[in-house]
């Protein structure tokens, strides 16, 4: 009967790794965010845009061909700038990258200093939207016209 009970423990203890070992195979595994591009037209323009307005740490690219540029984004990833965008295209707000910050009125302090304009959502200019969670987001665009939401999520 013990040597029953044993093999019954032995087959459970077999079973339940093999169960734990197939819910972390590659096949049902998340996908984890590597890296956003942005095409732009000035490259130097959008690296200071970036650097100085969201402090995003610039980082080591490998093709070193004047046509990159990558951030660290933390945990989240990377962002690559990319050099070739020829003319100013109209993106809308709908599509947009979202960076956190601390605090709404100190960011707005660096949208001041800098003449950046930013609205709500809805649009209306030098406004921040309260979502009904109660972060506070504005939105503005980069010098490509990309739309930036900025908000205090933590």
């Amino acid at each position: 009967m013990k040597t029953l009970n044993l093999i019954f423990l032995a087959c459970l203890l077999l079973f339940c790794k093999t169960k734990v070992v197939a819910q972390t195979t590659p096949d049902n595994e998340s996908a984890v965010l590597n890296h956003i591009a942005v095409y732009v037209t000035d490259l130097d323009k959008s690296e200071h845009f970036y650097h100085s307005l969201l402090n995003l740490i610039k980082i080591e690219e490998p093709f070193k061909d004047g046509k990159h540029v990558w951030f660290t984004l933390g945990k989240a990833g990377q962002m690559h700038l990319i050099k070739g965008e020829s003319r100013k295209v109209e993106h809308d707000k709908n599509e947009h990258l979202c960076f956190s910050v601390a605090s709404i009125p100190h960011f707005i302090v660096k949208l001041d200093q800098q003449k950046i304009n930013y609205s709500d959502w809805p649009g209306k200019p030098q406004s921040v939207t309260v979502r009904v969670d109660g972060v506070k987001q504005l939105y503005f665009q980069d010098p490509d016209g990309h739309w930036i939401e900025v908000n205090d999520a933590k």
